[in-house]
């Protein structure tokens, strides 16, 4: 076999390796997606059932129960609100760490991804209760605040990688024209890093918008986004497959729609380099 058709080989095999994982990470979405058409019967039928009469009637339920509409505001209201305020606290917090780094830079930066391998639940007592004492539970600004935390440390990480990678140069250059920090956020680094920026705004969306567990708990009805719509469908008779399928449907289709757009965006700012 030439080099040729070695090369041509393995690049069938990747490809069709690729393509295998695609399929086998889309299946939930397409049986999640084909269930809720079906009746509720049909929906646990052994063995399953490929070739039925689809209907709409479980979203006309989800809709007439839940309020699709006003979820949704909720969820969208959350996320962007939450991504936003995250960002304006990250952006200056990632600058000073990429250009004016300390002696414990490093320590900071590992302290607050620490924060993550902590377990919701081992903080969602004292986190109720300041939301209780505040009046924030079953709030949109008491989720935003929440999600904000959150999703923090990842996105001073992932804004810190990205500042890093700016030629000094430029900075240097701005410093002896005069610019203040504040114009080199705005103007050189900012302008600079919109790849990154917009995709980790992208990926801080789509944290918000999955979460479940600070939702279903923090929640009853005035701020329930779509997670907790989707929870409501467990109910102690057990679960309604073709109705949960239904809310799922509705609550992944938004977000799967919006990164589809997006993710020129998402490739471009995972892929940034700011020497081009």
């Amino acid at each position: 076999m030439t080099l040729t058709q070695q090369k041509k080989l393995k690049t069938v095999l990747i490809g069709s390796l690729a393509w295998i994982i695609a399929l086998v990470l889309f299946f939930p979405i397409f049986w999640m997606f084909l269930t809720s058409f079906k009746t509720e019967a049909q929906a646990i039928a052994f063995p399953p059932e490929l070739f039925f009469k689809p209907t709409l009637e479980n979203f006309a339920i989800v809709q007439e129960r839940s309020d699709y509409l006003y979820h949704a505001m909720n969820s969208v209201v959350i996320s962007f609100g939450a991504t936003i305020i995250a960002l304006i606290i990250a952006i200056p917090a990632a600058y000073s760490m990429a250009f004016f780094p300390g002696k414990r830079t490093k320590d900071i930066l590992l302290w607050m991804l620490s924060t993550k391998m902590l377990p919701s639940v081992g903080v969602l007592v004292p986190i109720y209760l300041l939301g209780r004492d505040y009046g924030l539970l079953d709030t949109r600004t008491g989720l935003i605040i929440i999600f904000t935390l959150m999703n923090l440390p990842i996105i001073v990480w992932m804004l810190f990688s990205y500042f890093k990678d700016l030629p000094k140069e430029i900075l240097e250059a701005a410093r002896m024209d005069g610019a203040t920090p504040w114009t080199e956020v705005t103007k050189v680094v900012m302008p600079l890093s919109v790849g990154g920026i917009i995709s980790t705004g992208l990926l801080s969306i789509i944290l918000c918008w999955n979460e479940a567990f600070w939702s279903i708990n923090l929640t009853a009805t005035n701020a329930a986004p779509l997670t907790a719509m989707i929870a409501s469908y467990s109910s102690p008779e057990g679960l309604f497959w073709a109705k949960l399928s239904a809310a799922s449907t509705l609550a992944c289709a938004p977000i799967i729609i919006f990164g589809w757009f997006c993710q020129k965006q998402l490739v471009q700012g995972l892929t940034f380099g700011a020497v081009k």
